[in-house]
């Protein structure tokens, strides 16, 4: 009898920072909303070079990847698949230009973050905040 294996899907969503703000793309598809640029890693592909790739389609922003910040993991953080998405932290020096399946990209205070945001990003961005002004990460 032949089995069904059934595996969460590896992700990578990236926190770019530029200036004194962070970059969020508005999506195209659905689920509609803001997000952290980040996408599906391919076959073959190292969670960084996906990282780097899905930054540059989604903003146009070339980074450059500083930190490895957390992995999310929850199988209810999006409701399409059960994914896994590890976060990087980016740096970026130029103002972001909306691409591939991004409508808008933008950058943000958290003081004025759009709504609505969606999948766990809400979460990963006041885990971010947390980091940045305190150092502590999230705790598993």
């Amino acid at each position: 009898m032949a089995q069904s294996f059934r595996n969460p899907l590896p992700t990578v969503d990236i926190i770019i920072e530029v200036n004194d703000g962070i970059v969020l793309i508005e999506r195209k598809n659905i689920p509609h909303g803001w997000a952290l640029p980040g996408g599906f890693v391919d076959y073959g592909e190292s969670v960084e070079k996906a990282a780097l790739r899905e930054a540059k389609e989604e903003t146009s922003l070339e980074v450059v990847l500083t930190e490895q910040f957390y992995t999310y993991s929850d199988p209810r953080r999006d409701a399409r698949h059960h994914t896994v998405s590890t976060v990087f932290i980016a740096k970026a020096s130029r103002t972001p230009r909306a691409a591939d399946d991004a409508k808008a990209a933008e950058i943000f205070q958290e003081n004025r973050l759009p709504q609505p945001i969606v999948f766990d990003h809400a979460e990963i961005l006041r885990d971010y905040f947390i980091f940045k002004k305190s150092g502590r990460r999230p705790h598993p």
